[in-house]
């Protein structure tokens, strides 16, 4: 065919520690952009820049819709490269300038006109967002192509998960309590302008070295991984094929999946400071203690993730552990309208929250970590059908959906902020407990809504491990007799 990649199935091998702990590493710099997107952007826009959150809600979704649409041109591209570094590795390389000169842009506005900087916003938002999808589309793709092992898939997409959460939660900590803490000029450390900009600097170095430290750590595999065939394939006919994989069950089950959790994901960071602050009250040494209490919950899915399907199938355990995510996640706001949850500053309040945020982030990261996986396994169950595999058109297509929901999720959580008539420059004790009140119930049915439908699409994925392993089998068939000269 010639718009397609026709590639041999990757041996079923265990990687070493250089190879896995590479593979995360890079995913930092996804982490820091999330963590900041997510968690600060919106904030930073509208409460110190002074722009309506509705507005900034729209301007960041509507560059994460364009990348969306950018994603499957560089899955392409990653797909179609010759070099002598193979197809992947030199996005890899290329990514980390143009991550840290976004970065820095992103975070550092000028003083225009409210509707210039929201085209600013959305500018320098699209440039980073573009800029990360060149390391993280074809770094991603590595992950089948390194191994077809099913339980080895699982540990790579830990350990991806594990670095990125690990990365979005150091600039969180650091946020907390080195760059937006209160001090003599700024009671409330989170109107601080000069610490987004010092966090920015920061967050840049950081983000351009995981991709090139990632990127030099896998480099020793680039011999093994398949390289781009001969032929004169198309964009068009790439095209065809990313409208073929959409139509792939396995895969439509995954992006609903996604679908519903990341537009979950996207309100509930956009949301969290404003939580933090005006719900719960933390203040001081407490924002010290909630970056590590959510790297505790990362840190554990790293161990439960592999060991939950150990023999067993991802996509029944990312269903329950996608309902646990919502329940420990809604639970204190529930308790808190049944008058049963700590007050705000009162002892038990803070190690409670903490406890459950904990428990959220375990189940969530496990089941977005199996989420990954599977999709690495779809690859082999959609070369059976079709007769070609794509890393980099599947997860173009992943990531497709990915950040329209996270644009929906950032957009939705901007609209909450407007329906309950939330203030602008809000002090804390200010904010009338009706508005508060309000808030929290939009966000509670928000959650209940998009992450157990995220559970109820994880449980209709239509094949397990003995499934992906029959077909693994069936490929070794074919390539034995295709070496034998026996047309299969």
């Amino acid at each position: 065919m010639s718009d397609t990649l026709a590639v041999a199935v990757p041996p079923a091998r265990k990687l070493g520690p250089r190879s896995r702990w590479s593979f995360g590493l890079g995913s930092i710099a996804y982490g820091i952009k999330d963590g900041g997107f997510g968690t600060f952007l919106l904030l930073y826009y509208n409460q110190v820049i002074g722009l309506p959150a509705a507005k900034v809600g729209l301007a960041i979704m509507g560059a994460l819709v364009v990348e969306a649409f950018v994603d499957p041109l560089v899955g392409w591209l990653s797909d179609h490269t010759r070099s002598r570094w193979g197809r992947r590795h030199p996005w890899m390389y290329a990514s980390a300038l143009p991550v840290a000169i976004g970065w820095l842009l992103l975070w550092n506005p000028p003083h225009w006109a409210p509707d210039a900087l929201l085209l600013y916003l959305f500018g320098s938002a699209l440039l980073v967002r573009i800029a990360l999808s060149m390391f993280e589309i074809p770094s991603s793709a590595l992950g089948p192509e390194l191994s077809s092992d099913y339980d080895e898939r699982t540990k790579l997409f830990a350990y991806r998960y594990l670095f990125g959460w690990g990365g979005g939660l150091m600039m969180l900590f650091l946020a907390y309590v080195v760059f937006l803490r209160p001090d003599a000029t700024h009671a409330n450390g989170f109107t601080n302008a000069a610490g987004y900009s010092a966090m920015a600097a920061f967050g840049a170095v950081v983000m351009a070295l995981s991709i090139v430290l990632s990127s030099i750590g896998l480099h020793h595999e680039i011999d093994r991984l398949p390289r781009a065939p001969e032929g004169r394939d198309t964009l068009l006919g790439h095209l065809r094929l990313f409208g073929r994989t959409v139509w792939n069950k396995g895969f439509l089950v995954l992006m609903a999946a996604g679908l519903s959790a990341y537009t979950a994901q996207g309100i509930s960071f956009a949301l969290s400071n404003y939580n933090y602050q005006f719900v719960w009250r933390l203040s001081g040494g407490d924002y010290i203690w909630l970056p590590l209490a959510l790297m505790v919950g990362a840190g554990g899915s790293f161990f439960i993730a592999p060991r939950l399907t150990r023999g067993g199938n991802k996509a029944q355990v990312a269903a329950w552990l996608s309902v646990g995510n919502v329940c420990f996640l809604t639970l204190p706001y529930l308790l808190r309208f049944a008058g049963v949850f700590p007050d705000p500053n009162t002892p038990l309040l803070l190690p409670l929250l903490l406890l459950c945020f904990a428990c959220n982030t375990a189940c969530g990261v496990a089941a977005f970590a199996l989420g990954a996986a599977m999709l690495s396994d779809v690859v082999e169950e959609s070369e059976t059908r079709t007769g070609v595999r794509s890393e980099g058109v599947f997860f173009a297509g992943g990531f497709f959906v990915q950040k329209l929901c996270g644009g929906l999720g950032i957009f939705g959580a901007g609209q909450i902020i407007a329906w309950s008539a939330f203030p602008q420059a809000a002090k804390v004790g200010t904010v009338p407990l009706a508005v508060i009140d309000r808030m929290n119930w939009w966000y509670v049915a928000a959650m209940a809504l998009f992450y157990g439908g995220g559970a109820l699409f994880y449980a209709f994925f239509p094949f397990g491990r003995a499934e992906h392993e029959a077909r693994l089998r069936q490929a070794a068939v074919r390539i034995d007799s295709a070496m034998e000269g026996v047309i299969p």
